[in-house]
């Protein structure tokens, strides 16, 4: 068997959850103790953020073919503002499309006759039972819905293709919207490519 091939590789067995207690709780923050007892009969006490609510959405919206809306908002864990994508949690009784329209009306003023999901992504799986649902967004409208933000957020307009320009800011750094910005590209690279094929074949 080659290093390259997995086929043969049996995943390992998960370890048994022998006990799992909150030590911490905050307004936002839930902190467990797992006690674990892996496959082989190591122990291991491991600590998370638990999960709470129905989960999140972050949105790629498109006011055009080309471009994407990006936020400023306050970063406290930087103390200072960040460039990103929108998102929030989904309320009770929202399915994620609900939610990351609704979002949108709060945070950039603009709602959106189309959403699809893009992917599922997670942040700091070994500490962090979390994930974030990625949509996007297009063929918008104006629509403002007042939410639970401190201030005013400012919204920018970016080329999807120039992500690298984005990259080079220094206030551009939040993994899960690098990653989501670039599966939507690709996405829509392909869905472009396709309607390209069939226009030649027609022709």
């Amino acid at each position: 068997m080659s290093a390259h091939d997995s086929s043969a590789i049996k995943p390992p067995q998960k370890p048994q959850i022998l006990s799992c207690q909150r030590v911490a709780q905050s307004r936002l923050f839930n902190v467990e103790a797992i006690d674990l007892r892996f496959s082989n009969g190591e122990e291991r006490q491991f600590e998370r953020l638990a999960g709470s609510g129905s989960g999140a959405v972050m949105i790629v919206a498109m006011p055009d073919p080309d471009n994407v809306l990006l936020i400023h908002e306050y970063a406290a864990g930087f103390e200072d503002y960040v460039l990103t994508l929108p998102k929030g949690l989904i309320d009770p009784g929202e399915d994620a499309a609900t939610a990351a329209n609704r979002e949108l009306m709060e945070e950039c003023g603009v709602g959106a006759r189309r959403i699809e999901p893009l992917c599922e992504l997670s942040l700091a799986p070994n500490y962090m039972r979390h994930r974030m649902n990625v949509l996007l967004a297009t063929d918008l409208y104006e629509k403002r819905l007042p939410g639970d933000e401190p201030e005013p957020l400012v919204v920018e307009s970016h080329s999807l293709e120039d992500i690298d320009a984005l990259l080079a800011r220094e206030d551009f750094h939040e993994a899960r919207a690098i990653a989501a910005l670039y599966i939507a590209r690709d996405r829509l690279r392909a869905e472009r490519d396709a309607e390209e094929t069939l226009y030649r074949q027609d022709f």
